[in-house]
């Protein structure tokens, strides 16, 4: 016998009707047009000046704007209603914009350090005063798209993934800012590049951990704030349950974690209080101690396992 079985625990959520990042729609449009703009300036700035840290900044800020493209994309699609032959809807779209967002991230960086490397070897004569001017409304815009997204990007991954991109954009502008200051004190070019470097170095990381993140997602690990031996110690304190098995925990995208389980329950306690109070313990008992709101449970009787085993040969 199995359940299904929905309900809220107090977390500060996004609406419960649509995936987690659907609450962030809006945001997402404003730091796309905030992008979009500011990559515009900055290819002008990085072609007047000469700056190779502009033109880095604005090569990430196309794929930030591609980022960002993808990820409301991914909502629209997330969010549609599920059909017979997707169960779980588009669900996952969000993921894979996430991967893909993974996948831009490195291409820029290593574009962006290989391009530093090629300045160091043909030096530039770069013009810090424009650096100054376009690198500062780099970092103001971005500052802006960053407090858009910060709450954000803790509750959804592809939100995170748009979160990152443009968070490495105002390292990245902060980045040319002080080289400018460097280039026009001291008249040393070679800040440029190191600028460059320092970008792509900062883009690689964040991304790694990104990319290891929507991994576990799609080759459907258990959520990392769910520690199953707690919850396999939690349902077998119930008072009836014997044994559990095929216990499994994973994610569809982020804010809808599933679980599932074989629990094996003494028939006596069963014909005493019935398959659905059964239920409704197991039910309350993850809902009181584990954010995991879909929940499918198969009551057993002793015995029923090794039958079931049988069956499957």
């Amino acid at each position: 016998m199995g359940a299904g079985h929905d309900h809220g625990h107090g977390h500060a959520h996004a609406p419960t009707t649509g995936t987690a990042a659907a609450a962030y729609r809006g945001r997402l449009r404003v730091a796309l047009s905030i992008t979009l703009g500011v990559m515009v300036v900055e290819i002008i700035g990085g072609v007047v000046a000469d700056s190779l840290a502009l033109i880095a900044d604005a090569a990430h800020m196309a794929t930030d704007a591609l980022g960002l493209g993808m990820a409301l994309l991914a909502i629209h699609f997330a969010n549609r209603p599920p059909s017979t032959t997707r169960t779980f809807g588009y669900a996952r779209a969000e993921i894979l914009a996430a991967l893909a967002n993974c996948l831009l991230l490195l291409g820029v960086g290593g574009y962006v350090l290989y391009e530093a490397i090629q300045r160091f070897l043909t030096p530039a004569d770069t013009e810090g005063g424009l650096m100054i001017v376009f690198g500062a409304i780099g970092l103001v815009a971005n500052m802006i798209s960053l407090t858009l997204l910060m709450r954000g990007q803790k509750e959804s991954l592809n939100v995170r993934g748009a979160f990152l991109e443009v968070a490495a954009d105002a390292l990245g502008s902060l980045a040319v800012l002080i080289s400018a200051v460097v280039i026009l004190t001291t008249g040393w070019q070679a800040a440029d590049p190191i600028a460059s470097l320092v970008i792509g170095l900062m883009i690689v990381p964040r991304t790694f951990k990104l990319l290891r993140e929507t991994l576990d997602v799609l080759l459907e690990s258990a959520p990392k704030d769910v520690d199953m031996a707690q919850v396999r110690a939690h349902i077998l304190a119930l008072d009836g349950v014997e044994d559990i098995h095929d216990l499994h925990a994973w994610t569809i995208t982020s804010g809808m974690p599933v679980l599932s389980a074989h629990v094996v329950v003494r028939s006596d306690v069963l014909n005493a209080i019935g398959h659905e109070k059964m239920l409704h313990e197991l039910q309350g008992c993850l809902g009181d101690h584990f954010d995991v709101e879909h929940c499918t449970f198969q009551l057993e009787p002793v015995g029923h396992a090794e039958h079931e085993a049988r069956l499957c040969h």
